[in-house]
């Protein structure tokens, strides 16, 4: 069942990498994408906030937690794929996340770097290593784009950490994190940032409110909440290692990119990383 939960996971984050794309190369500016996305979480989860006390949730814990895991996640991750391939978000978004969740666990939560978790950062940084070597050696020079992946995913780590210490329930976090950030970030959004949406299309707008407000803000980010509360937060980031190679292999048919011998590495690298074979017959005995 805890595996069940971190595939779901696996499969939004990969559509995320994919879809986030999508809404940076339309008319939609990376601040309409957030907008729409925490717009649409905080509007269908009004109801039951309101039935459940709206100042439980300003808190010092609350703001620091939509400061990380939902204004400034989103809002770099949309920046990124607003100027960067979703390849090179794959990489540097989803792919360094188990790097990301060692230093915040060692930090926040104090957990020690094990023998199992230097084996799993080997192989996923051999793996994710070889992908951005393929996808960047022609390009060498490391772009806005790529700068805000690094830190969404920095944000995102320290996130995961702060929620296993806090031991915030998964439907609270999510409430808490929704109805903030878009208190937060709805009259910065009115009144100063540029937007495209008068010019993007209505199923545009439709795909990116449904999918990012309510499949990744809501439903996704239980299942990601359920799932670090089970397994714990390195061994979750790690499976979710998978998503930046996923996320590469579909955009071969989905946004016309190539099939790398890279893309080919990466999987087998992340995939022995995320799976962890080594431990199987220490199970087992």
């Amino acid at each position: 069942m805890s595996y069940g939960i971190l595939l779901f996971t696996l499969c939004v984050w990969t559509s995320f990498i994919l879809i986030s794309r999508l809404g940076g190369k339309s008319e939609l500016t990376p601040w309409d994408i957030t907008a729409l996305r925490f717009g649409t979480a905080a509007l269908v989860l009004l109801p039951v906030v309101v039935v459940r006390g709206v100042r439980h949730y300003f808190t010092g814990k609350f703001l620091l937690l939509a400061l990380l895991g939902g204004i400034g996640y989103a809002g770099l991750a949309y920046a990124g794929f607003s100027r960067a391939p979703a390849s090179h978000g794959a990489v540097l978004l989803s792919g360094i996340l188990p790097f990301w969740t060692a230093v915040a666990t060692y930090f926040v939560l104090g957990e020690k770097m094990t023998r199992d978790r230097w084996i799993t950062l080997v192989f996923i940084a051999a793996g994710i290593g070889s992908m951005a070597w393929g996808e960047m050696h022609h390009d060498a020079k490391l772009g806005w784009g790529e700068l805000c992946f690094i830190a969404a995913s920095c944000c995102w780590g320290f996130y995961g950490a702060l929620l296993k210490r806090w031991a915030v329930p998964p439907l609270e976090a999510t409430m808490g994190v929704a109805l903030l950030s878009a208190l937060l970030f709805m009259p910065v959004y009115a009144l100063f940032l540029p937007s495209g949406l008068a010019a993007a299309s209505w199923p545009t707008i439709i795909t990116q409110s449904l999918f990012q407000g309510i499949l990744v803000v809501i439903v996704a980010m239980l299942s990601f909440i359920e799932a670090q509360r089970r397994l714990g937060p390195f061994t979750t980031g790690a499976f979710l290692a998978l998503a930046p190679v996923l996320g590469a292999t579909l955009a071969v048919p989905l946004l016309g990119e190539p099939l790398t011998l890279s893309v080919v590495l990466g999987l087998i690298g992340v995939s022995v990383g995320a799976i962890q074979p080594w431990k199987w017959g220490r199970k087992r005995a």
